[in-house]
């Protein structure tokens, strides 16, 4: 009965996942004209023999439409999920959503982490627990302004922004908030500030570990807001690879699997701007990942401060979207086997 109903949820999730794909793909060939069929046919075939179905194709195709070529070694989004999640990373995929363990992981890496929301208590980072009427005055001893982030919070949902005007604990232990973290606002590198100063640039660090628990960094980008908004979301944010050697960011960013040149509403461009201390960012995506090398890939949320400090803001186990390197950047996870994956876990 678990393998039926794990056959028949997985049926559903990759009907969503086309969806998604051909979504993206439209988006794709808007600017780029239809994708050939040449690459559509190699997709497929390369689904069905190498992935083991035919329903890993539809990324493929958003791969191919991308590069306008097709590339050995890619892979799809949903056979990410399906099967090197699940045998790669295991029960331990929970651990990034957690964020009061995060410190006590990565105990070398100064935390952002002011305070902790869990099951109805307020507790520091010491453990103690601070009673409501306090809670204010702790937060805010040395902040203007602070961010609360539900756990396991997923494409920019989920996140306040918060001042010590603004924050009233008894409006927010009411609307029965899930488990949450508070953390320091961050006042980020000026570098990043033309392209829009009203929230915080994100640079995602895709990370791996291998068989013999080697790290190496997969995959690097940009995640600029729009002008408007407090925070990246997903939805609207302007994502841009970065060159792995150089730390510049590519010519062109996309918004949505739309193209764009430059931010839209600040105009800046892209090309040519190189990430400051982006070897710093490298080094401590690898450090951070060395820490757990059971987990075989990871996508690091981290930034440069206004005084050239690296910071995480979070970090990504379960879901940490390979698609959009895969596509712009890829085939980025080639000699790890996992193109195989499916054919051992059959067997």
């Amino acid at each position: 009965m678990k393998d039926l109903n794990n056959k028949i949820r997985w049926y559903f999730k990759h009907k969503r996942e086309k969806k998604r794909a051909l979504i993206a793909l439209k988006k794709i060939e808007s600017v780029k004209g239809t994708t050939n069929p040449k690459l559509i046919k190699l997709s497929n075939e390369y689904a069905k023999n190498v992935l083991g179905s035919k329903v890993y194709a539809p990324w493929l195709y958003v791969y191919s439409a991308m590069q306008n070529e097709f590339k050995e070694g890619w892979i799809p989004d949903n056979y990410y999920k399906k099967e090197v999640v699940p045998e790669l990373k295991g029960d331990y995929v929970p651990l990034a959503d957690r964020n009061f363990i995060t410190p006590k992981l990565f105990p070398n890496i100064e935390t952002l982490n002011l305070a902790y929301f869990i099951n109805r208590k307020f507790i520091a980072n010491d453990n103690t627990v601070i009673e409501p009427d306090n809670i204010k005055n702790y937060l805010f001893n040395s902040n203007d302004k602070i961010v609360y982030k539900l756990e396991n919070s997923q494409s920019g949902k989920g996140i306040h922004i918060f001042s010590k005007e603004d924050f009233n604990v008894f409006q927010f232990m009411s609307l029965k908030t899930s488990n949450g973290v508070f953390q320091i606002f961050i006042e980020q590198h000026s570098f990043f500030s033309q392209f829009t100063d009203n929230s915080v640039t994100t640079i995602r660090i895709t990370t791996v570990s291998d068989n013999n628990g080697e790290i190496s960094v997969r995959a690097a980008y940009a995640r600029i807001a729009r002008d408007h908004e407090t925070h990246v979301k997903s939805s609207s944010a302007i994502s841009v690879s970065i060159d792995l050697m150089s730390g510049k960011l590519h010519r062109t960013g996309y918004m949505n699997w739309v193209e764009t040149s430059e931010h839209p509403d600040t105009k800046v461009c892209f090309y040519d701007k190189e990430i400051p201390y982006f070897e710093k960012l490298k080094t401590v995506a690898l450090n951070l990942h060395s820490k757990i090398p059971f987990m075989s890939c990871v996508g690091w949320d981290l930034t440069i401060d206004k005084n050239n400090k690296v910071q995480l803001i979070e970090w990504n186990g379960k879901n940490n979207d390979i698609k959009f390197s895969e596509a712009t950047t890829g085939p980025c996870f080639i000699n790890l086997g996992w193109e195989n994956l499916w054919k051992e876990i059959n067997n």
